[in-house]
């Protein structure tokens, strides 16, 4: 038995390298595949120059926001916008496009602007969960815990195993408490939300 524990322990260190190395391998081939997509997408391809429609220019600025170049993604983004709107672009397009524009606002702190995009990715698309999450982020993010907290709920109905969602709702919910938990005795339910005391109550990104 004491033989096969030597054994046991370098098949393990075996199997763990392997999966990091696999891990390390996939990583490598993402990053050279968003350099590729860059480069092909900056120099326009075949025909010269960055891209000039929306659909173009969108998954440009998604490789720049995966390779964290947000200044440059939200030009492309602004760009893409009014490429759609002037190409009358099917409406689920122009959702992504604000989606994408106010997750690269947010990424650089311009939460105001940024939740300004989300409402009109929302509008557009009103059902729309990663615009709601991101949405909700930004607004706890801006101090207004309560809507974020709707917000995580909102997307929890569209999407009952959301993570992301789920993880933010308790956030907010500790922030401002939970509206379902019954306020203590003698205080009104306002007190019990503020989250200084009573009920359950006690905060994006690519």
């Amino acid at each position: 038995m004491q033989e096969l524990l030597p054994q046991a322990y370098l098949i393990g260190l075996i199997v763990l390298l392997g999966a990091a190395a696999v891990l390390v391998g996939r990583q490598i081939l993402r990053v050279r595949k968003d350099e590729q997509a860059l480069a092909r997408l900056s120099s326009g391809g075949a025909s010269g120059g960055q891209p000039t429609d929306s659909v173009g220019l969108y998954e440009l600025a998604s490789v720049q926001l995966r390779k964290r170049l947000y200044g440059q993604a939200v030009d492309n983004l602004k760009l893409a916008l009014r490429k759609a709107q002037s190409e009358k672009a099917p409406e689920e397009a122009r959702a992504l496009i604000e989606n994408a524009y106010g997750f690269a606002l947010a990424a650089q702190s311009k939460f105001p602007e940024a939740i300004r995009h989300y409402r009109s990715a929302l509008q557009i698309k009103p059902d729309y969960p990663v615009a709601l999450n991101n949405l909700a982020y930004a607004l706890g993010k801006q101090g207004e815990p309560k809507e974020a907290r709707d917000t995580y709920a909102r997307v929890l109905a569209l999407e009952p195993a959301n993570g992301t969602a789920r993880k933010g709702l308790k956030t907010m919910e500790r922030r401002v408490g939970d509206p379902a938990s019954p306020a203590p005795k003698g205080k009104t339910g306002s007190s019990a939300t503020s989250g200084k005391g009573g009920g359950k109550g006690i905060n994006k990104a690519e």
